[in-house]
């Protein structure tokens, strides 16, 4: 039983949805690892702080991301084997061998980098170097396979070599052909597909995010974030699952991943929901959505949000702020959810005995509290958003290192330089592979068809186009990784949505929010079946239990798109009344899928079924904003709301409906 307070460890089944491919590292190898690991970490600060490496020597922008993708390519080789069964601590020799290719390969096209852009090798290449391009497309579609799985690796290869067929292939996705040598020459060498706006925004802002986020993990903020959860709200009725929920928003900060976040929260709270009563199936279904939404919540979201910034070309901040809304309203509807869950059947908070102090806890964690206020301050204040989190990090290690509890020793030094350089090169890897369909779309000019050709398919209709883009990110989002399916997205959907008249941030928003849909929704939801794997029960009821718990997750990306004001923007007025009619409405939502409204009763029998039908109608009409997209003004859905809401409240008045509820 894992109490709060005391370090968990996932038991090796636990772990198998994340880890199964990621090969063990240990002794020379890992040395290896960590000193690479440390070089590409410190390639990175010298760019971002423009230190010239203390020489004025300026690296051009196409040879640091050549350095950096060859550096994190050839770590992929060496931490993950090349079938996920093969999950033992011996490199191959083939895997020796591809990471020296990558290195080499990078070391070459960085050698040449000025040679690249001023002779304009991405059209007119010379041979050697199309022979170097059509290697190190081969070295990235296997690095993309053993870090995303294969189905991203097809997809990406197909994709890719779509400019070599692009002239026989129907109309509407007929584009400009390119001989096989030509393709594969400007997937390497433009600054439009591998190493183009995805691989931009690895090197300009994630890997001091990612590097901050393996920090907090290493030098004890995942306890800290844990106990301090257990101390605000572990004494509350249903306190253990809104534990989850607090903790699982505060991990997300540290990981990044959704399945990282299961697995380092779920093993301390999904226990501590068991004991105090919550079903398996219920508080694995907590689990899941508490750290899908992780990913969403900022101040540090996941990497699919600094490449949304490149992408639309604005500052990281704008886009923490306008998500801040959203995320803050789908935690508030799980929230009420699992209130009501509680006082339905009965459940209490865990003991006060067994509750850390709240004094003591942030007496002991201080520093992360303080370190996130460095991160911010440096960030909106000071506008330096990639210098933030490396300023952040280095606050957070020299005062780690004072702090005896949880000082770095040198084994602990070598095991956060290699989590780090895994968590890069993972990332590194689908990005570079994912820049490839990028460059496919942008050399053939299929992205700009493709924005014609849905408003056609669509009618014109907005509504239509939402519905597309919604299944559509779905579907990919069940066989890509998140930011995959984003920049995917982003190329071939974004610019229709936008061209039909939505605000571009909430269209980009919208699409991460739907692609995030499948980690909760069956048959995948990786989220939920991880979930499943610590709570001892089955996947698909934890999946099914976790799409109630998450609805809010399906509709609130559609308000948000329709009405800005929800990402705060918009008249005071306007973003104050959306806000409270979209909170009220979550919970009367909330509050009907789990039977219990506050205040008033439980829905129970027929009159019950009546009334949560009718309070979830009205939790609809209140949270729909209104507005020239919806068609529909605000007083009109107030007006709808209340004429659902007073039925229901009566029905569940009725005598023998009602049954008071233990505060």
């Amino acid at each position: 039983m894992v109490r709060p307070g005391e370090t968990a460890t996932a038991r090796p089944g636990d772990m198998m949805v994340e880890e199964l491919a990621y090969r063990p590292l240990r002794g020379p190898v890992l040395l290896v690892y960590a000193v690479l690991s440390f070089a590409g970490v410190l390639l990175a600060i010298n760019q971002v702080f423009n230190f010239g490496f203390f020489a004025g020597f300026v690296l051009l922008d196409n040879r640091y991301l050549y350095l950096l993708g060859g550096l994190f390519l050839a770590l992929v080789f060496l931490a993950y084997p090349w079938r996920a069964r093969a999950n033992r601590a011996e490199v191959d020799w083939w895997d020796w061998m591809l990471a020296a290719i990558a290195l080499a390969l990078g070391g070459v096209m960085a050698w040449n980098a000025e040679r690249i852009i001023g002779e304009g090798w991405e059209f007119a290449a010379p041979a050697w170097a199309v022979w170097a391009s059509a290697l190190l497309w081969l070295v990235i579609v296997e690095a993309t396979r053993r870090t995303g799985g294969l189905v991203i690796a097809v997809i990406v290869g197909l994709f890719s070599l779509y400019p070599v067929v692009a002239d026989v292939m129907p109309g509407p996705i007929a584009g400009l052909p390119q001989s096989l040598p030509d393709t594969l020459a400007y997937h390497v060498l433009s600054g439009e597909s591998s190493f183009g706006i995805p691989m931009r925004a690895f090197g300009e802002l994630v890997v001091g995010f990612i590097v901050f986020g393996v920090a907090l993990n290493h030098t004890g903020g995942g306890r800290f974030f844990n106990d301090l959860a257990f101390a605000l709200v572990g004494g509350w009725r249903g306190g253990a699952a809104q534990v989850g929920v607090i903790s699982s928003a505060l991990q997300g900060s540290i990981s990044g991943s959704v399945i990282s976040n299961v697995i380092s929260s779920g093993v301390v709270t999904i226990p501590a929901m068991r004991r105090t009563g919550f079903s398996a199936r219920y508080a694995g279904g907590v689990e899941a959505v508490a750290s899908t939404g992780g990913v969403l919540m900022p101040p540090v979201m996941g990497s699919t949000a600094f490449v949304m910034a490149s992408f639309l070309n604005l500052p990281y901040v704008d886009i923490a702020v306008a998500a801040a809304i959203p995320a803050l309203l789908y935690y508030f509807g799980l929230m009420v959810q699992v209130d009501a869950y509680a006082v339905r059947n009965g459940l209490k908070g865990l003991p006060r005995h067994e509750l850390p102090r709240i004094g003591a806890v942030l007496r002991e964690g201080w520093i992360y509290i303080l370190v996130f206020v460095v991160l911010v301050v440096v960030m909106v204040r000071d506008n330096q958003e990639a210098l933030g989190p490396f300023i952040a990090t280095g606050v957070l290690l020299v005062l780690n290192q004072l702090h005896p509890r949880h000082r770095l020793d040198r084994g602990r030094w070598l095991a956060f330089a290699a989590a780090t350089g895994r968590a890069l090169a993972e990332l590194v890897a689908v990005l570079l592979g994912v820049g490839l369909i990028v460059g496919a779309f942008a050399v053939t000019g299929l992205a700009g068809t493709l924005v014609n050709d849905l408003v056609f398919l669509a009618g014109g209709s907005v509504a239509m186009l939402l519905l597309m883009g919604a299944l559509t990110s779905f579907v990919f989002g069940m066989g890509m990784t998140v930011t995959a399916c984003y920049i995917f997205l982003a190329i071939t959907l974004a610019p229709a949505l936008v061209r039909a008249g939505l605000d571009p941030l909430a269209v980009h928003l919208f699409i991460m929010y739907w692609g995030m849909v499948s980690f909760i929704t069956p048959p995948v939801a990786l989220g939920a079946f991880a979930a499943a794997s610590i709570a001892r029960t089955s996947s698909f009821a934890v999946g099914f239990e976790a799409m109630r718990l998450g609805s809010v997750i399906y509709f609130l990306p559609f308000f948000f798109v329709l009405n800005p004001a929800l990402i705060l923007k918009g008249s005071p007025g306007e973003i104050a009344l959306v806000v409270v009619t979209a909170a009220a409405g979550i919970a009367l939502i909330a509050s009907a899928l789990q039977g219990y409204l506050a205040g008033v009763g439980t829905m129970r029998g027929p009159g019950g079924a009546a009334a949560r039908l009718l309070l979830g109608a009205g939790g609809f009409a209140l949270a729909l904003p209104g507005g020239p997209l919806t068609g529909v003004g605000h007083g009109t859905l107030l007006l709808v709301a209340a004429a659902c809401l007073v039925p229901a409240i009566l029905l569940i008045r009725l005598p023998g409906r009602h049954r008071p509820a233990t505060p």
